[in-house]
């Protein structure tokens, strides 16, 4: 994890940030389209900032949450940080290692999803079994964009020991579509996702660039004047509702009609959408 939730340090960084704005899009379209109460994000742990929130934009439209992680330390960051978050839907927690045998019975989540979790998970493929069996509907995964240009640049130059750690193939969405096909299930969406004007390494740019003349006042409403401060914390609290404009600034490559190609060469995720249902 690369922020802190200690101290109500919630910097993310603008890219972290971005993100989040724009998986929230997504999910306003999706909660447009289907029926979704009740929904389970397995396993939390997967883009960088902080653990445990990617999930907030359902609670606040009045879904039920499940959150499930299988270390104690991303069950506790997320408990910390939903409890300061006004939703209306309710939410609790679990910490459960074996994710080939989810506690839960069939048919228990309208959606189940996770975001570029899916490479840190031993035996994948019996965690996508899983999700389909609990799942009376949907099942949507994100996973990262090998072809942006960021990505070698992380895996080969800034980064190199964490491909160490996660299993690559698992962020194929050929390889994930077979094996959900296998459930039963059928895609009935695909796209990309998080296309900023920037590469995404997935490296905090703290870490890549010194910050210098950064103006870190406070403002009268506990917030830092400074450009690099990123807090979709606030936003989610209330108190920095013009940071949703500030992001949308950004998203021009997101929302233009050009060819699926170059916006491949920008998205920083992939995601599919996966259906039990005929209709």
């Amino acid at each position: 994890m690369y922020a802190s939730c200690g101290t109500d340090n919630y910097d993310e960084g603008l890219g972290t940030v971005y993100e989040r704005f724009m998986l929230n899009h997504y999910f306003e379209r999706l909660m447009d389209s289907y029926v979704i109460r009740n929904c389970l994000e397995v396993p939390i742990y997967g883009m960088t900032g902080l653990t445990g929130i990617n999930s907030v934009y359902l609670a606040k439209k009045g879904c039920n949450l499940m959150l499930v992680d299988t270390k104690k330390e991303n069950i506790l960051e997320a408990e910390k940080l939903w409890k300061s978050i006004p939703v209306k839907g309710g939410y609790d927690t679990l910490l459960h290692e074996d994710l080939s045998k989810l506690p839960f019975i069939n048919n228990s989540f309208d959606l189940v999803w996770n975001f570029a979790a899916l490479w840190h998970v031993k035996n994948a493929g019996l965690l996508l079994n899983e999700m389909a069996r609990v799942s009376s509907n949907l099942v949507l995964i994100f996973v990262p964009n090998k072809k942006q240009p960021g990505y070698p640049l992380r895996k080969y130059v800034l980064d190199s020991n964490f491909f160490t750690t996660i299993d690559e193939s698992w962020i194929d969405l050929n390889r994930i579509t077979k094996q959900l096909k296998l459930q039963g299930m059928r895609v009935i969406d695909e796209g990309l996702i998080d296309i900023p004007f920037w590469p995404d390494t997935a490296v905090p740019i703290k870490r890549l660039f010194k910050k210098r003349d950064v103006n870190e006042e406070k403002s009268d409403k506990g917030m830092s004047k400074g450009f690099w401060r990123w807090d979709i914390m606030s936003y989610y609290r209330g108190n920095n509702p013009q940071l949703k404009d500030k992001i949308e600034k950004f998203s021009f490559l997101e929302k233009r009609s050009i060819p699926r190609q170059l916006k491949t060469l920008w998205a920083h995720h992939l995601y599919g959408l996966y259906s039990k249902n005929c209709q």
